[in-house]
């Protein structure tokens, strides 16, 4: 089954190195509408896949594949073998019987006799054993395999459904970026919401190999570097990861959090909300927020990278997001691996912004998690809320991703 390029973003290349940074521009809705049309292909291609897989599946379920049809006979096998040891033991335990019972006036000859046969049948019920014995063991090799076959195929269409899932979620987030383009301001949407170049997100201290199951600790920092304030920004970090051919998304077994100053504790992060929001972020200075994250213990071999965005909404209108939506690219090592490391504060190649520590940050400190006003209403119902698939975020780019969240805001931004 392939896997639709559109969801999987990270690919095997971060395993060698680190991902370039990228800077996203203003999409127009010519751009939207081939975004849209891409997804639409990507759902239509894991609905096509996964009605395969199904068919496939009710195959290998029926009693005549091969192996299927192999276990039955070596169950068949299996069977015969233990009718043959019964009867060789019974037999056997007539010869014993029958030397027991011989009375005192039989002739050597007749002791001979009885004695050979008995050798001859106890010879025949070990003989029967060892048979039966090799008889079950390949029935139960003929059985694993059959239900091996029949597991991966179940397997097989779990990951089917779940990538034609995620395809329609893209779909979901790609058609409502274009028709929010098209609806406001007669289609000129992002002439008003810019790509501000000078407000950058970067992603600081991540090491190039995170081991599963262990803990990672890392800061975001969103930088206002204009000469401007900004009245409501609301950060974003999603980590998105796969297997190390890039077609299995390993997104579930990743559990983001932050630290949350206004509640004193870690906070859970997911793709469909905005953090706390910044209010409000003077110019030049930044605001960093404590971040960690663990991948099960469970997961195989693979590559991650954090998407990361920061969007901004003023109170005369104006809005904008930042022009980056891409941090470091990691590799993911099995449970037990040598975890790699990174010095403190270093912000590897490939970030997608510059080191601003030179900057001022907004409280005037840089003592405890976070330097900066984060709005005590947390992610409550007075945060915004938005619907966003973690595909469609790359695919379609920090504009449009701003655009999808943006209609959802309304007034409570």
């Amino acid at each position: 089954m392939t896997t639709p390029a559109l969801l999987l973003s990270v690919t095997p290349a971060f395993a060698d190195g680190e991902p370039a940074e990228q800077t996203q521009h203003k999409p127009s809705v010519a751009e939207l509408e081939k975004a849209a049309a891409a997804a639409k292909t990507a759902y239509d291609d894991a609905v096509a896949a996964e009605a395969a897989t199904l068919a496939s599946l009710k195959v290998v379920m029926s009693d005549t594949t091969p192996l299927a049809l192999a276990a039955k006979a070596a169950e068949t096998a299996a069977t015969d073998a233990g009718t043959a040891k019964t009867e060789a033991d019974r037999a056997a335990a007539d010869a014993k019987a029958a030397v027991d019972g011989l009375p005192a006036t039989a002739t050597d000859a007749e002791r001979t006799a009885a004695a050979t046969t008995l050798a001859k049948a106890e010879a025949a019920a070990v003989a029967a054993g060892e048979a039966k014995t090799a008889a079950d063991a390949k029935a139960v090799e003929a059985d694993d395999a059959r239900d091996d076959e029949r597991v991966g195929a179940a397997r097989d269409l779990s990951l089917a459904r779940a990538v034609t899932k995620e395809a329609l979620a893209a779909k979901t987030a790609a058609d409502e970026a274009l028709a929010e383009a098209k609806e406001l301001h007669g289609g000129d949407y992002f002439d008003t919401c810019v790509s501000e170049t000078e407000l950058t997100a970067v992603i600081r201290g991540l090491p190039s190999t995170v081991v599963a199951g262990k803990r990672v600790d890392f800061t975001f920092r969103v930088t206002n570097g204009t000469d401007k304030a900004m009245d409501r920004l609301f950060p974003s970090v999603y980590i998105r990861a796969t297997s190390r051919s890039g077609h299995k998304p390993l997104d579930h077994l990743v559990h983001l959090q932050r630290w949350s100053p206004a509640a004193s504790k870690w906070k859970n992060v997911d793709v469909e909300h905005y953090m706390e929001k910044i209010s409000p972020l003077k110019a030049g200075a930044h605001v960093d927020v404590k971040m960690r994250f663990t991948i099960d213990a469970s997961a195989p071999a693979g590559n991650g990278v954090p998407l990361v965005s920061g969007s901004y909404w003023n109170v005369d209108g104006t809005c904008g997001t930042t022009a980056n939506n891409q941090g470091p690219g990691f590799v993911i090592a099995t449970a037990g691996s040598k975890p790699g490391h990174t010095k403190p504060g270093h912000t590897k190649p490939g970030t997608t912004g510059p080191d601003t520590s030179d900057l001022t940050p907004q409280s005037g400190s840089s003592a405890g998690p976070v330097n900066g006003s984060l709005a005590a209403t947390g992610s409550s119902s007075a945060t915004p809320q938005f619907a966003l698939a973690g595909g469609a975020a790359v695919a379609i780019g920090a504009g449009a991703m701003f655009a999808v969240r943006r209609r959802k805001a309304g007034s409570r931004v």
